[in-house]
């Protein structure tokens, strides 16, 4: 028998048959339903917020405020100028091109940003998002360019 969609079935102990709570006794969750005896949560319609800790301060405000998110920053991979010096002279350098040599992982929001981290030998034409002046003046001066993307 192949493996097709309409033979799959689950492993034996894979799935769990649901809880059904109230049906006597017998069933361990009889009578109360799992619930205990009275009070707030045995009532129907009982429900609380996420991080409720029956009126303990809560760990969200018993930790203390730190840090700051600045949500106009953008979101560039970066590369250090030294990683570029494996194409060869004359070659136009992407952010796609990056990614499909493997140099980087993925391209975040805003593109690909050029640290001027060590030296480069080359002379490539560089069309990324941004260029820090270090990076860009290195590239200038190994005699490549420098393009906006």
């Amino acid at each position: 028998m192949s493996n097709e969609l309409s033979n799959l079935s689950p492993l034996p102990g894979e799935r769990r048959k649901r809880k059904r709570l109230g049906r006597g006794e017998g069933s361990g969750t009889g009578k109360t339903a799992g619930k205990g005896t009275k009070g707030q949560q045995a009532r129907s319609g009982y429900s609380n917020r996420g991080g409720f800790e029956g009126g303990q301060m809560p760990l969200h405000r018993r930790l203390p405020k730190k840090g700051f998110t600045n949500i106009f920053a953008k979101q560039f991979t970066e590369v250090a100028l030294e990683r570029l010096s494996v194409f060869e002279t004359g070659t136009t350098v992407t952010a796609e091109l990056l990614l499909e040599r493997g140099i980087i992982s993925r391209i975040r929001k805003h593109g690909v940003k050029v640290l001027g981290n060590g030296d480069i030998g080359v002379a490539l034409n560089v069309r990324v998002a941004k260029l820090t002046g270090s990076a860009a003046a290195k590239v200038v001066a190994a005699g490549g360019t420098v393009e906006d993307a």
